[in-house]
């Protein structure tokens, strides 16, 4: 007797599921603008960390001057 065989299919990952049920409500450009915007998102929350270490590094400067 031989064994079946299984096909092994992915689940797809939260995010995926989320980009599927944008792609059925929103119209492309809508898609490419959300992306932008959180792509923004993003940076400036990488330049905020990046203004508070500089911050930090400049008061721990003064102070032992």
């Amino acid at each position: 007797m031989q064994a079946a065989h299984v096909r092994v299919t992915a689940i797809p990952s939260f995010t995926d599921a989320l980009r599927a049920v944008e792609s059925l409500l929103m119209r492309g450009g809508q898609r490419t603008a959300r992306r932008n915007a959180w792509t923004c998102v993003l940076e400036d929350r990488r330049r905020a960390k990046a203004r508070v270490e500089a911050q930090r590094v400049l008061d721990q400067a003064a102070t032992r001057s």
